[in-house]
């Protein structure tokens, strides 16, 4: 028996909806597929003007080699500068140096540089500056006191302090009970020009057994 024609018609439809579906369907995929791959492009492209031209890695940073640093090389000391240095040092101060005549013996012993007026020695002994530091003498030696002192002086200076301590000492442990050392400190602060002037400490800052002394502004 043949099918009648209206049923064959409503396959007919059932057939055609089927293929446009399955037509948009594949159409969809594909429109999804492409859209994958261009951003996927897009991204590679951003990256590779992010990153610039890359170059393979050589042999010896791959994995599973074994980079050998070299041994770093301690600085040299300079050892030669050191003693020229130290030299220089004990050149420029000399224990020969007459220093009688610049001293100002009044009440107590003081010195000022040519050029400085009486009052800043006035104010050095009222303690116009505040001491910033000190170096303390006691039992070095001569050599070895004047090498410390050049050094103290030249680093005080270099550092900026404008007042500083130096202690000599009074002499109770030396024979004859007199001061081995404050003559000559006094000798060698005078032949320093960053010295500019020094006076006795007072009593609350050593007396007789140290000076203040004020040095030029670096």
């Amino acid at each position: 028996m043949k099918a009648s024609p209206l049923k064959s018609l409503q396959d007919l439809k059932t057939v055609r909806q089927e293929i446009e579906t399955r037509a948009r369907q594949a159409a969809e995929q594909e429109a999804a597929r492409l859209a994958a791959a261009a951003k996927a492009k897009a991204e590679k492209e951003l990256f590779s003007r992010a990153v610039g031209p890359v170059k393979a890695l050589p042999a010896k940073h791959l994995p599973g080699h074994k980079a050998r640093l070299p041994l770093a090389q301690p600085a040299p000391i300079p050892v030669q500068q050191q003693r020229d240095e130290l030299a220089v040092m004990r050149e420029a101060i000399s224990d020969e140096f007459d220093v009688e005549s610049l001293l100002d013996t009044d009440e107590a012993l003081s010195f000022r540089r040519p050029g400085m007026g009486p009052d800043v020695v006035r104010k050095l002994r009222r303690g116009g500056w505040s001491i910033q530091g000190q170096l303390d003498l006691h039992g070095l030696r001569r050599e070895d006191a004047r090498e410390a002192l050049a050094q103290f002086i030249k680093d005080a200076h270099k550092t900026g302090w404008r007042c500083v301590r130096v202690v000599h000492g009074k002499g109770l442990g030396s024979p004859g009970k007199t001061p081995v050392l404050k003559g000559k400190v006094q000798s060698w602060l005078i032949q320093k020009q960053e010295v500019l002037a020094f006076v006795q400490a007072r009593p609350a800052e050593g007396g007789a057994g140290a000076l203040v002394v004020l040095l030029a502004q670096g």
